[in-house]
């Protein structure tokens, strides 16, 4: 079976912002579909600065092919894991959010079929300072479907304030709600109270689904809590990037294991 790819210009765009400078508008897309026993990929459809690469037979990477996003951007990524195959995808860099005219917006849409994986772990997002960033992750899994999903985010480049960030993850089990989360960076009514971040510089989660702890594991900036449907949710803060991964790994470990 061949692989379909398609490269721009799609429906990236350029829209016209205050004073002349543009805004990208930008939607890639990455499906798979089996083949025998195999992960053959059906669509690889990439949309600068959201340039997909094929890098294994069931692997993706995300390569940014310019910069940003910043204020007034909006970039899409559609995922479709057909029921019986696997996908993984990952990142080759860290996103850094810069600011701009508006909010930039990064929204990623995923299905994935009965009896399929996915694991999606991009490289952390790093919130410059002034930047004003929305992300949406939408998640619509089959009740079999076996999924991985990381997310890192970094309070701003060394010696900087982070700017604002509202998160929203949302995901489904054959239409059932899963998981509904929301998460607010650079508010300082959030960010300056000891109960929500303290004196973290990093925060992130694992969603895992398949995998269920009969009871939640705490460790030092670490929590595995189970989920009332068929998942489990690991979360973190940490002073840095690499102790944040290095919890989020404990967790997923944790986790499996349990």
């Amino acid at each position: 079976m061949s692989t379909t790819v398609e490269t721009g210009p799609g429906p990236y765009r350029l829209a016209a912002r205050d004073g002349g400078r543009r805004s990208l508008r930008a939607r890639a897309a990455v499906g798979t579909e089996r083949a025998g026993e195999r992960t053959v990929l059906r669509t690889l459809r990439s949309d600068p600065p959201l340039t997909l690469r094929q890098t294994g037979p069931r692997r993706v990477h995300l390569v940014s092919t310019a910069a940003g996003p910043l204020g007034g951007d909006l970039l899409e990524l559609d995922i479709d894991v057909a029921a019986g195959t696997t996908l993984e995808i990952a990142s080759v860099a860290s996103t850094l959010v810069l600011p701009g005219t508006g909010v930039s917006h990064v929204v990623v849409r995923a299905r994935v079929g009965a009896g399929a994986v996915l694991r999606y772990a991009p490289e952390p997002t790093v919130l410059a300072a002034g930047c004003d960033h929305r992300m949406d992750v939408r998640l619509d899994l089959a009740t079999d479907a076996r999924v991985s999903w990381r997310e890192e985010i970094v309070f701003g480049r060394h010696g900087e304030r982070p700017g604002v960030c509202r998160s929203r993850f949302d995901a489904t089990v054959d239409g059932v709600p899963l998981l509904r989360q929301e998460l607010t960076v650079g508010d300082p009514a959030v960010d300056g109270s000891p109960a929500v971040y303290g004196d973290a510089r990093c925060v992130g989660s694992v969603l895992l689904t398949g995998v269920r702890p009969a009871a939640p594991l705490l460790s030092d900036g670490c929590a595995v809590l189970p989920l009332a449907g068929p998942g489990t949710l690991v979360s973190a803060l940490a002073l840095d990037a690499p102790a944040l991964r290095a919890r989020l790994t404990w967790g997923e470990t944790e986790a499996g294991q349990a």
